[in-house]
């Protein structure tokens, strides 16, 4: 479960469309506060999943070949099968870096309101999905379990708070460099998403038959 949930966190937190659209926020005025926003929303996102799943297994684990166990397992090996296919479509068409979306242009002017809204929306909800499905395997009785939980969402977390203390504390100097990041993201970001579709859909798949035929 640790090294799933750590490919995964590793995954969401790299991914580059929330990264870009977190950048903006932060360029806009009262930056840090909206940038705030969007994390907390971030965050609750990320705990409800897990809460729901903690919920519904009471923090233990199926039983091998069960069908809650069964079920998990085809879920992320589904998940897996359509990040593979959405990553090799990406792939295969032109190359050419494509202009960033219409509404990114307007996050300058947005509310506190709307920017948490955004740490909703913009959430890779394919491999938080995922990481939803490898909770199953936690054991609440395990302190270890407990720390794999926070270990994750904070590591999926990581690249928007390293960006908001950056932001908060070295405010002249973020802006430059920030801005230099989200050039180079913009310029680089087909090829990060087939990347990390590629890779953690045939990591998904590759568990998820493993665990399903093992």
């Amino acid at each position: 479960m640790v090294l799933d949930l750590v490919l995964i966190g590793l995954a969401i937190t790299l991914g580059p469309l929330h990264n870009t659209a977190f950048i903006l926020l932060l360029s806009a005025p009262g930056g840090v506060r909206k940038g705030l926003a969007f994390i907390l929303a971030w965050l609750a996102c990320l705990v409800a999943v897990i809460a729901a799943v903690i919920l519904l297994t009471g923090g233990n684990p199926p039983k091998r070949n069960s069908n809650p166990s069964t079920a998990a397992l085809a879920l992320k090996l589904a998940l897996g099968l359509g990040m593979v296919v959405y990553g090799e479509g990406k792939r295969r068409r032109d190359p050419k870096p494509r202009p960033a979306p219409k509404w990114m242009a307007r996050l300058d002017g947005v509310s506190l309101w709307f920017a948490a809204a955004l740490g909703f929306l913009l959430q890779p909800w394919a491999m938080v999905a995922a990481g939803g499905a490898t909770v199953v395997q936690a054991h609440l009785s395990s302190i270890g379990s407990y720390l794999a939980l926070m270990g994750y969402v904070l590591l999926a977390t990581s690249s928007l708070l390293a960006m908001e203390l950056y932001a908060t504390f070295r405010p002249e100097t973020a802006h430059v460099r920030l801005a230099a990041l989200r050039s180079w993201v913009d310029g680089h970001q087909d090829q990060a998403i087939v990347a990390l579709s590629l890779v953690i859909g045939l990591w998904l798949v590759g568990k998820s038959i493993y665990g399903l035929v093992g």
